[in-house]
């Protein structure tokens, strides 16, 4: 639509000039007799050409410049999505949620009709004539088909939260402003809150001064790329007294309401982005006052969850829900962003790392944990500098042997220590406050997404690698390659895929480490966390109360009668995910006293069953050749590609069952194998069948008792499906 606008617009300015070959562009319109005049005298004929000539040339070239801008635009946006997008399932995904619904005139379709062929171009003979087919008609009947005014198209939204705003460069925060305004581009409408929160204490008034004047800079940077650009709303939420649990599993507070909604949507119904400024009326001193940035995004996710903080006039419970069911179908929120200079939720097994992948309802309680007792750990002591400039100067001992030279090193010492002791000080007290912000901005995507869709996601990065995924990396003028492509826009990855940047499940040696790339710290990928409400995973037994062991005379193995297991549900699971139907006798028989555990997660949406396998050639009880093994790994069609329920499976299987190592088989057709590779750490093809070996034990090489198990195992396990369609190995 756009090319066919600017060929049309283009048209239009050529179409009053003429090109004539050897000569000047002219007019070819003739106008009204009229005098030119200028300060200098009247204008020649070869002057007025000039004129002309200048004229048009001027349009010609800003109309140019503006389409080449526009270009440029679309060219970055265009970009962005393409490096963004990972697969055509997602960019399939992407479309059929994000693309603006038909109109009742769209949607209205007729029969097409049928044209005589008569072998003449009779031309509109047999045209359906427009008069006569939109005749009116009356009848005393009702009509079939009542009338139905249009609705309004559902908005998504992005709830995005800056902290510290104060602490980014003007450059920095142009670039975020690009990537917002390539975001409400892409059908999704972001809502901006500031939060001025650095640990410095200021007076309220100047906490409500910074706060507006940061969101300010905001709306400047955003709308300096174009588009609807931003507003600051004011005036949009309240303060009360009232503090009431709006649900008792979630902590919410009600102290900020949102009292003008119209004056919410207005903008984000014109395609603006509203910023906010953390500053509301309180209705019982009669002052403005500055709130907490988390109150004001519950307070905000609560209005547009459809879920009125104040109780509502109507007694009636339908009306209540009527209501509420208007409300949500105006507005999806889909994702809560937060941009934390701190990045990501620090993770303990990542070593300057963050975590990938949060899933609330399993981890959420013991990664809180972890860092409040991070912010109470001091640091490690660090050398002395008496030490350090003895490793590095030699002559540190001839210098310390003179007796005046002693004295003064010994009162640098004294001066050392205290220095090194209020330096401990403050990087306590850094620690502790970096601690807190984690624990907030993690409190708060439990709140928001708890009363939220379960499809419905929360985004933690930072500013920095958002503006800096803008512009191309710079050469590296050392190093043995040159970067080329750009960075992945790990915000427009997010909207596109709804997935973190990597997967969660890949090993830690194979994820993505900032000190890999020390040779471009621009292009330095930062930590970033993805969450969800997720869904609650079940480890029959539990590793952490009964570790699993191979089966002994003291050990014996579980069994799918076990009254936790719902063999039905896991049935389904099987045959759904493999479409095969499962000789559910045969596989019962072949696993009856080898299950080492079984993993679910949600409501069976997806799962895992672990045995222990022996190969053929010893006996099932030796202990020296019991292999664990992966027997059946299974997700939901409906969850396949979505949800991270597969990255959870395989997470708990590998972290918390078998964390030495499990080996598993798979068809080598199989289009799941390129994810099978991504996080074994190795693979073999055995020869003569049709079958690829993968295992996750470190140091197995090919060859070695361990190996020759594993392929033992894998060749020996019987399939145990319904059409008994086995290819032969």
């Amino acid at each position: 639509m756009k090319a066919c606008a600017r060929g049309l617009q283009k048209s239009k300015t050529l179409q009053y000039c003429t090109y004539r070959p050897g000569g000047p562009l002219y007019s070819s319109i003739r106008h009204p007799k009229r005098r030119l005049t200028s300060t200098s005298g009247p204008i020649t004929a070869s002057g007025k050409l000039e004129a002309v000539q200048a004229k048009y040339t001027t349009d010609l070239t800003e109309e140019a410049s503006k389409r080449k801008h526009g270009d440029n635009v679309d060219q970055e946006l265009f970009l962005d999505v393409l490096g963004s997008t990972a697969t055509k399932r997602e960019a399939k995904a992407y479309l059929s949620r994000f693309s603006p619904t038909k109109t009742a005139s769209q949607q209205r379709t007729q029969p097409p009709s049928k044209q005589r062929d008569v072998g003449v171009n009779l031309g509109s003979l047999f045209v359906p004539i427009r008069a006569v087919d939109e005749k009116a008609v009356f009848s005393q009947t009702a009509s079939q088909t009542p009338f139905r005014s249009q609705a309004p198209e559902s908005l998504h939204i992005a709830l995005l939260k800056i902290r510290a705003p104060q602490l980014i460069d003007n450059v920095t925060l142009r670039g975020v402003g690009h990537t917002l305004s390539q975001i409400a581009r892409l059908s999704m409408s972001p809502v901006v809150v500031v939060d001025h929160e650095d640990g410095q204490r200021r007076k309220p008034l100047d906490a409500a001064k910074m706060a507006i004047y940061q969101a300010d800079r905001i709306v400047e940077a955003i709308g300096a790329y174009g588009g609807q650009g931003a507003r600051r709303l004011d005036g949009v939420i309240d303060i009360s007294s009232v503090d009431e649990q709006l649900l008792p599993s979630v902590r919410i507070s009600g102290e900020v309401q949102v009292v003008h909604r119209d004056l919410l949507m207005a903008p984000l119904r014109r395609g603006m982005i509203p910023v906010i400024a953390p500053v509301g009326f309180n209705s019982n001193t009669q002052k403005v006052e500055p709130v907490a940035a988390n109150e004001l995004v519950l307070a905000l996710t609560r209005e547009f969850a459809g879920i009125r903080s104040r109780p509502l006039a109507e007694i009636d419970t339908q009306k209540v829900v009527e209501e509420i069911l208007t409300l949500q179908r105006q507005i999806s929120l889909d994702r809560i962003i937060i941009l934390d200079p701190l990045g990501g939720i620090p993770a303990t097994e990542r070593s300057h790392g963050s975590h990938v992948f949060i899933n609330l309802e399993q981890e959420f309680g013991a990664i809180r944990r972890d860092l409040l007792v991070a912010g109470n750990e001091p640091p490690q002591d660090s050398e002395s500098v008496g030490s350090v400039m003895t490793k590095e100067d030699p002559s540190g001992a001839f210098t310390l042997s003179n007796p005046f030279s002693r004295l003064l090193a010994d009162e640098a010492a004294r001066a050392t220590s205290g220095g090194q002791e209020q330096a401990r000080t403050l990087e306590d007290d850094l620690n502790r406050f970096n601690m807190q912000m984690h624990v907030k901005n993690l409190d708060l995507l439990k709140d928001s997404l708890a009363i939220l869709p379960p499809t419905s996601s929360a985004f933690l990065t930072t500013p920095y690698a958002v503006a800096n995924s803008q512009s191309r990396p710079p050469l590296a003028s050392q190093g043995p390659r040159v970067r080329t492509r750009r960075q992945r826009n790990p915000l427009i990855h997010n909207l596109l895929t709804d997935k973190p940047v990597y997967s969660s499940s890949l090993p830690l040696d194979r994820s993505p480490n900032p000190a890999s790339q020390a040779l471009y710290p621009a292009i330095t990928s930062s930590p970033a966390t993805f969450c969800k409400r997720g869904m609650p995973i079940s480890i029959i037994p539990d590793p952490l109360e009964q570790p699993w062991a191979p089966p002994s005379l003291s050990n014996t193995c579980i069994d799918l009668s076990d009254p936790r297991i719902d063999l039905p549900r896991l049935i389904h699971l099987i045959e759904d995910s493999f479409s095969r139907k499962l000789d559910v006798i045969h596989y019962l028989s072949r696993i009856q006293g080898r299950i080492a555990g079984i993993i679910v997660a949600g409501e069976y949406e997806g799962g895992a069953i672990l045995t222990w396998e022996t190969p053929p050639s010893f006996p099932t009880d030796d202990p020296n050749h019991i292999v664990p093994y992966l027997d059946k790994f299974a997700v939901l069609k409906r969850s396949q590609g979505a949800g991270g329920v597969a990255d959870v499976v395989f997470k708990a299987m590998v972290r918390e069952c078998f964390p030495n190592g499990v080996c598993w088989r798979s068809r080598i057709d199989n289009p799941v194998n390129k994810w099978y590779f991504e996080r074994a750490k190795g693979t073999w093809k055995m020869p003569g069948t049709n079958w690829a070996m993968f295992w996750t034990t470190e140091g197995v090489e090919r060859g070695d008792e361990i190996f020759l198990d594993y392929e033992g195992v894998c060749k020996a396990v019987m399939p145990s499906w319904a059409d008994k369609k086995a290819v032969v190995d």
